[in-house]
Formats: structure tokens, sequence, C-alpha cells
């Protein structure tokens, strides 16, 4: 679908950060009849299997040191591109290039370990980032404070909090020294001061010139985060331009189907 929107103007000189080209995913969902005993005696017959498209023929081009915020209904799409841009998933067609070091926060408890503590999971995931053990020693005492988790650093992951988790997750991502930060919705569960202290964060990360995706439902955190913004709808870009012009068609959008 072409966009409804035009891109936001940026120099050709910049280098790019993220590429994508007619990008497509497809996932394939195979349907059980276990809800029964009968289900359950007859599960040697084929299964059916559903072919869902997450993703169709996306297409768009991230600059570095651009903030863009990602928006659409839930199941449009927005989750599986943070995901394949991670190399969570691979696309089914089309390509994606990243140039740089990406720190994904994908989702609440994504990439820890529940039986390891919180300190041994800032090692296992800031290896995992690309950093090496000393420089993650090095960042311990800073990412310890900035979760503000020091009473709870040795304890294991599976009895923190969704709040708590948000907290390591973020504090980990800020401190791997990524040249792409991936948020995705996890900023909502932090209480308000919190947040803000991440949105602190963001805006040094914008200050020195790093790009960020930031998925939110929240259209008020899009408009103050995000100079641009990708519109996906059922998995196809509806329209990609300036943040408060492409909020604004998806908030029309939304209030026609209501009406």
């Amino acid at each position: 679908m072409v966009p409804t929107s035009k891109p936001v103007a940026t120099g050709t000189c910049a280098p790019v950060a993220i590429r994508a080209e007619n990008l497509t995913k497809e996932f394939k969902l195979a349907h059980h009849a276990y809800a029964s005993l009968k289900g359950l005696l007859l599960s040697f017959l084929p299964r059916r299997v559903e072919h869902v498209v997450a993703l169709r023929q996306v297409s768009f081009t991230i600059y570095k040191g651009e903030t863009v915020g990602i928006i659409g209904r839930n199941g449009s799409g927005k989750s599986t591109l943070l995901g394949i841009i991670a190399r969570v998933y691979r696309p089914t067609a089309g390509i994606v290039e990243v140039h740089g070091r990406v720190a994904p926060l994908l989702e609440l408890g994504a990439g820890f370990h529940p039986d390891l503590t919180g300190l041994e999971n800032i090692y296992f995931n800031g290896v995992i980032l690309g950093l090496t053990r000393k420089q993650v020693a090095e960042r311990i005492d800073a990412i310890v404070q900035f979760a503000e988790l020091e009473s709870y650093i040795d304890a294991p992951i599976r009895t923190y909090s969704s709040g708590m988790l948000m907290r390591l997750g973020f504090a980990i991502a800020a401190h791997v020294d990524a040249d792409i930060l991936l948020v995705d919705e996890v900023l909502a569960v932090g209480d308000a001061r919190f947040q803000q202290k991440c949105y602190d964060k963001i805006a040094q990360f914008q200050r020195e010139g790093r790009t960020i995706l930031f998925v939110s439902h929240d259209m008020e955190a899009i408009m103050q985060v995000a100079r641009r913004a990708l519109w996906l709808h059922r998995g196809e870009l509806r329209a990609d331009g300036d943040a408060p012009t492409v909020v604004q068609e998806y908030l029309h959008a939304m209030q026609r189907e209501t009406d």
C-alpha cells in the first residue's frame, strides 16, 4: 500500500541505520483438536495449518540518529517488525539491513533466565548484546543503580515483579553502548517516576545521535519522543511521515471505524 504521508526529509548523506525492502513475515499456526478425549484420540489425523501474514511487503529507510515511532492496532505487525530487526525472527521474504549494535527491549522478561539472579542476568544479557565480561563488570554498578534494584539484585529473576523486570531490562539496554535502541511498550509497566527517568535517558540517546525505534499505543508519548512515525495496518505500511501528521491520520481512521 502506498503511504499516505511523505517520509520526513532527511539528508541523503546521512548514514543508513535500518533499511527494509519488501519485508514480509508469515507465521504457520498448527491447530490441534485436543480440547476433548475424542480430539486426543484423533490426533493422528492431519493438523490444520493456518498461514498468518504478519508483515506484507513493508519498505522503509531509517537514518542514523532518527527516533521513529511505530503505531498501529494490536496485531498490525509492530512487534514482529522489531523482532525481525532484533534478529529474533527471520523474514519470509524481502530484506532488512541493520547497521550497528542493537539493544532490544521487546517484552518483559525476554532474554532473562528465571532461575538466575538479577546480577547473573546482567552478565548473561550484556554478553549476548556484545559486551565482554570485563565491560559488563565495569558497568554493573551503573546498571544496578539505574534500575534501583540494589536490595534485590541477588534474588532470582522469577521473584521480580513486571515493573522490576522492566527496570532491569531498560537499565541493561541503556548501558551497552548500542547504536540502535528498540523499545516495545515496556515503558508502560513502570511507575510514572521511573518512566520519566527512562524518557530522560532516551533524550540523552537522542542528543548522542543514536537511533531509536519506539512502539507505543500512547500517542502523546509517540509525539513527545519521535519526530517521525510509521503506521502499520494489518501488516502493511499505511503511512510514513512526521509524527503529528501520521498520528492524526491514525486517530481519524480509528474514529471512523467506531462511528
